[in-house]
């Protein structure tokens, strides 16, 4: 039987200070057309659909941190981790939601034009 790391609940503020200061890689595991209608800008996209623990990132001193909408996907690829073996186990409580909550920037392409639009 394999122990599985506790998952690791990281407040949006204390992720988005972490992506300020490069001591984490963020990444959203939401589906590309929700990726590409509003992003944390700086994240990464591996969506859960393809979700390969394998293929993530792996530099010591910018840990993976997980994201999605709620918080739902972002803990299913932290048990997806640990199953194969990486050692990932942060998400952001709450996902793109509680960052929005707390009055965090988003990015989204206007579709007409393909230009980045910064939300608050």
């Amino acid at each position: 039987m394999t122990d599985h790391p506790r998952l690791r609940e990281l407040d949006p503020e204390e992720v988005h200070e972490s992506l300020r200061q490069h001591r984490l890689t963020l990444v959203d595991v939401r589906e590309p057309h929700e990726f590409a209608a509003e992003r944390v800008h700086g994240a990464l996209l591996f969506p859960l659909s393809t979700f390969d623990p394998q293929a993530l990132p792996a530099d010591p001193a910018r840990p993976v941190v997980f994201h999605c909408g709620t918080g739902k996907r972002s803990a299913m690829a932290v048990r997806r981790c640990a199953e194969a073996g990486v050692p990932v186990r942060a998400h952001m409580k709450g996902g793109l939601s509680a960052w929005k909550a707390a009055g965090l920037r988003t990015v989204s392409v206007d579709p007409r034009t393909g230009a980045a639009i910064n939300r608050q």
